[in-house]
């Protein structure tokens, strides 16, 4: 019986999915199924999932149902002690599950293990073009405090959770058209303890094109995700909606930022980065916060390709003088 099952919703995939079976298949880990979930894909996606040659890949084909549907459908079939949950476009590093399977079994109580994230930004062809670490966070034990402010974890590609976490809080959210990963790290984090891999293990691809038509998908769920998750937050957590919010603002300006080059999408971004300046001004101080106000500066003045090269140009000249800071 397999130790671990990892779960791959599929839909219209044909451009990566090779790809991301693959990482599974080079893991260190070997005693694993894969169950993809084909989610009513209309390209060729279940042509080459079918043409994996080997037998830990079992293929279930549905109408398609949306990712926090597919994903419920995979832990139904999922006969593994441990699940991990994989997007069709991610990848891991190699050592993965190895590394993430060892920390909760040496953490007993633990439910759930998560390592970092690396964005990987793609061109159209899914060609990697620039990687971005994400921070380190060391958050460790009873979590839930700091998953209510950020979702630190980053990716529905991260996590590999004990079995019987995931069967003590029942299925994702199929209501919700994003952020459904975090509104089920918090269910978990309620519940069981987390631990951490401190290495960047997962690989989340972001194309252009994608992204800028999932930010307003992406700020809608966020806010559903934090009200939910404050109807039933205990009193003496209450104090955090502010830190929450402060985080969200970023949050949404980062994304306009990067993904929207209309007037309109930097007008957003500067609105949502004045709000977050209200609800905490002492994150002015913050490097992250100052990066997002050098980016909004260098788009108000100049147009899209410039702005652009010039905040390369700057990070790359401030990167070489001092190490420590990256804008």
């Amino acid at each position: 019986m397999p130790k671990i099952s990892v779960v791959i919703p599929a839909y219209n995939a044909e451009l990566t999915i090779a790809e991301t079976i693959n990482s599974v298949l080079l893991q260190t880990f070997t005693n694993f199924e894969i169950i993809i979930i084909n989610d009513g894909s209309k390209d060729k996606t279940l042509e080459i999932v079918k043409g994996v040659n080997d037998k830990r890949v079992k293929v279930f084909s549905y109408e398609n149902g949306g990712l926090p549907t597919a994903r419920n459908r995979g832990i139904a079939c999922a006969i593994g002690e441990f699940i991990a949950f994989l997007d069709a476009d991610d990848l891991w590093t190699q050592n993965k599950l190895e590394l993430q399977l060892a920390a909760l079994q040496q953490n007993p109580e633990a439910g759930v293990a998560y390592s970092w994230t690396c964005f990987m930004d793609v061109d159209e062809q899914g060609k990697p073009i620039s990687f971005h670490p994400s921070p380190s966070y060391f958050f460790v034990g009873d979590v839930y405090k700091n998953l209510l402010v950020s979702d630190f974890i980053h990716s529905g590609s991260n996590t590999l959770i004990r079995k019987e976490a995931v069967e003590s809080i029942g299925e994702f959210d199929p209501t919700l058209k994003s952020c459904e990963d975090w509104d089920y790290w918090l269910r978990l984090a309620a519940k069981w303890n987390f631990v951490v891999v401190p290495k960047h293990q997962v690989l989340y691809r972001r194309t252009p094109g994608a992204m800028s038509s999932k930010v307003e998908v992406m700020k809608q769920a966020s806010l559903m995700v934090m009200e939910k998750a404050y109807k039933v937050a205990p009193l003496e957590l209450q104090y955090l909606k502010k830190y929450t919010f402060t985080s969200f603002h970023k949050y949404c300006a980062s994304l306009y930022l990067q993904y929207r080059i209309d007037t309109s999408g930097i007008s957003q971004a500067q609105e949502h980065l004045w709000t977050a300046l209200c609800l905490q001004p002492q994150i002015l101080l913050e490097q992250a916060t100052q990066k997002l106000l050098i980016k909004l500066f260098l788009k108000r003045v100049f147009p899209t390709h410039i702005a652009n090269y010039l905040f390369q140009w700057m990070r790359k000249s401030i990167a070489m003088n001092d190490p420590r800071f990256e804008i």
